[in-house]
């Protein structure tokens, strides 16, 4: 039986247990114990904790780095700080229910968890995710699918699932074929909260990001749909309270903030404030995706006006959310009389050694994978100014990008077309050093698990890309200091900044957005690039989905053998044996304002 076809079994039972609920007559003692406890006034307390964006990070280590993590902040990362926090929050809260959830985008990010993706895969091999074997250490009672969990295919993503000890949730991704929920929409969970008192049916509803519809299209594109997270919840939440859900809490991943990276196309990516205000019986939400430490904010419901807690533990581990209820006994039911929330710095706690153990030898085989030598480098390469000045590291990117682009091209249509480059500085601490350059050293410059693909663009519409790609940097008269810490918008993160090769051109930082390209031209030349010059573009697929809302990309591909970009790079450095920036360096844009270069 096929991955969808597990679904739809899956989905065809809920739908039917959702329907055959009916109201149960309570028997007398039944209600004699609720009036007791009504009369009583006596509160029980439930505590949920959650964590979310953990991308693959187990213990506590920078495996590009080959160090412990460490970062400007001291933040510490990983599962095993999190378990440490969990079982000491468990140990002192003897006899009183305590949930374990996570809010999404589990299985990448970290070497350990593309080496089990890709290098080694779990559907080939039979072993236990990394991740897989971690969280069941901990005994998480649900887990909701983030956007980077289809970063692999859906068979890998399957794979995982069924490793987990717990379920998997996601209620708006569907079946493409049949409407119906591809993964398991929700779970009802019964707490016995005292040994007196009735258990407290705690209802967990899955949603996840709509994003995943243009980010991972390749792997989705006709089988999966991403619908709306408000209107999947107002669908869903009525369906666990007719199967008497006490307490309703949703993991989203999803951040707060109402808005989206991309366009108008595609439901609100960050809508769990919108959850809290707009769809009623929410009592609580975990959100995920944006990577904020947001200890605690309460969100009221435009229809009860009644004060819904949303909180998100940051990323990698970081921090981890402890949710706090005091619940009553209200009318035969359960009810949340008061909620709050914060997070947790793991920073504070040691690693658990049982989370260590129970990935080890896969720690270990991922350090001997990352510190293979590629190549070696004739001097230390940086992306440390690679945002505001030309640098040979990016180059780099793309110099490759060009090549396999260029070489495809090769008996096509498009073969005497010129080929620009995009690539973004993923990382502002990669470091090529003189001799020897590892892999773990080029997995550290290009983060993301990209693939190559082409497009053909007018120069009109590279232009319109470029004035897009400038609306990251500052406005800076002619006269102001520029500061290369605050030389960027906030707002807008280093992977949305892109840089192209293979045309020349200057961004004046002194002008509005919109009118930056000041100028346009053929590599060498100086010729200007004419609005209807055409363009092979070498892109990544991540942005040629629509990532970014970058205008003119999302076009069909004149190249889709979508072979992955981190692995060119390790291939065009272990082929040649010499990272040389007289190979592939050619600086072709510049900074300025009103013609004089900023830096």
């Amino acid at each position: 039986m096929g991955f969808l076809s597990r679904r739809r079994l899956l989905a065809a039972s809920l739908a039917a247990g959702a329907a055959a609920v009916t109201a149960q007559p309570r028997s007398a003692s039944a209600a004699q114990l609720d009036a007791d406890l009504e009369a009583a006034g006596k509160t029980y307390e439930l505590t949920v904790l959650g964590s979310a964006d953990l991308h693959g990070n187990i213990g506590n280590w920078d495996y590009y780095r080959d160090a412990e993590y460490d970062d400007g902040a001291h933040n510490d990362v990983g599962l095993a700080k999190v378990a440490t926090l969990v079982n000491q929050i468990r140990a002192g809260r003897p006899g009183r229910p305590t949930l374990l959830v996570d809010a999404g985008d589990t299985i990448q990010g970290t070497p350990l968890a593309y080496y089990y993706a890709l290098r080694e895969p779990i559907t080939q091999t039979g072993l236990p995710h990394p991740m897989a074997a971690a969280m069941n250490v901990l005994d998480y009672d649900a887990v909701v699918l983030g956007n980077h969990e289809f970063n692999y295919g859906l068979p890998l993503l399957d794979a995982w699932i069924k490793q987990l000890s717990c379920p998997a949730l996601a209620a708006n991704a569907l079946d493409a074929a049949t409407g119906r929920p591809a993964f398991q929409p929700y779970l009802i969970k019964r707490v016995r909260l005292a040994e007196h008192a009735p258990p407290v049916r705690v209802g967990l509803l899955g949603l996840t990001s709509p994003g995943t519809a243009i980010w991972d299209r390749a792997k989705v594109e006709g089988q999966l749909v991403f619908t709306d997270l408000v209107a999947e919840a107002a669908r869903w939440v009525p369906v666990l309270k007719r199967q008497r859900a006490d307490i309703v809490i949703v993991l989203a991943h999803s951040g707060d903030s109402g808005t989206s990276s991309y366009g108008s196309g595609l439901p609100v990516e960050n809508a769990s404030a919108l959850l809290a205000e707009r769809v009623q019986g929410i009592d609580a939400v975990l959100c995920g995706h944006t990577h904020v430490d947001l200890p605690q904010r309460f969100v009221t419901n435009a229809a009860t006006g009644r004060q819904v807690l949303l909180s998100q533990p940051a990323k990698y581990g970081q921090r981890l959310t402890r949710m706090d209820f005091q619940l009553s006994r209200r009318s035969g039911r359960w009810a949340v009389t008061t909620s709050a929330a914060t997070t947790l710095n793991t920073n504070t706690v040691v690693e658990d050694p049982a989370v260590l153990l129970a990935v080890r030898d896969q720690h270990e085989t991922t350090v001997d994978y990352v510190s293979q030598v590629v190549a070696v480098s004739t001097e230390e390469l940086t992306t440390a100014e690679s945002r505001y000045r030309d640098t040979p590291i990016i180059d780099f990117i793309n110099q490759v990008q060009t090549e396999t682009v260029t070489a495809a091209m090769v008996g096509t249509p498009y073969e005497h077309l010129p080929v620009v480059s995009i690539t973004a500085p993923f990382s502002r601490t990669a470091v090529f050093p003189a001799g020897e350059v590892r892999l773990k050293d080029v997995a550290g410059l290009y983060l993301y698990d990209n693939t190559l693909e082409a497009v053909v663009l007018t120069g009109a519409e590279i232009r319109a890309y470029l004035e897009y790609s400038a609306k990251y940097f500052t406005m800076h008269a002619p006269t102001d200091p520029v500061d290369p810490a605050t030389i960027s918008e906030p707002a807008v993160a280093d992977y949305n900044y892109d840089i192209l090769a293979g045309v020349d051109y200057r961004i004046d930082i002194s002008e509005p957005v919109g009118t930056r390209i000041v100028s346009l031209a053929r590599p060498g030349t100086g010729a200007a690039v004419a609005d209807d010059d055409e363009f092979v573009v070498a892109v990544n697929n991540y942005r040629r989905g629509g990532g970014g809302n970058f205008p003119g990309i999302t076009r069909d591909p004149v190249y889709s053998d979508q072979p992955e970009i981190r692995q060119l790079l390790i291939d065009w450095a272990r082929d040649r044996g010499v990272i040389d920036p007289a190979d592939f360096f050619t600086p072709n844009w510049v900074l300025v304002r009103q013609g004089v270069p900023v830096f």
